[in-house]
């Protein structure tokens, strides 16, 4: 074979050791922009399945907080939970207070009701 006959072309003194870059800190802050905003997304949306990713991903963010994210932030952490298991309340409000049977409800984008003649 032709390559035992080859001599390595490198240099020793051009050779740069690998340095690990410094990490980001922006995961941290798009997890409490998520644990914030869960919340609201399963009140208008009344999913409860958004609910619960919304109580998992605040109790994460809360016990994943540093100091410098506690000093940082605006809202504590324990807020984020709260509001995650209020909205969670909200989603299975309506098994525990259901809606009047003769009320109809309407959306904003159907058309009004026919008024009877």
């Amino acid at each position: 074979m032709a390559t035992k006959n080859l001599k390595d072309m490198r240099r020793p003194d051009l050779i740069i050791p690998y340095q690990e870059p410094a990490p980001k800190g922006d995961s941290a802050e798009f997890g409490s922009t998520l644990s914030s905003t869960l919340p609201m997304a399963a009140v208008f949306m009344r999913n409860r399945y958004v609910g619960w990713a919304a109580v998992i991903f605040s109790v994460q963010s809360w016990l994943g907080e540093s100091e410098d994210s506690k000093k940082s932030s605006s809202t504590p952490g324990y807020f984020t939970v709260g509001m995650s298991l209020m909205s969670l309340a909200v989603t299975y409000l309506p098994l525990f207070l259901p809606p009047t049977p003769g009320q109809q409800r309407a959306s904003a984008t159907d058309a009004p009701a026919p008024v009877p003649a």
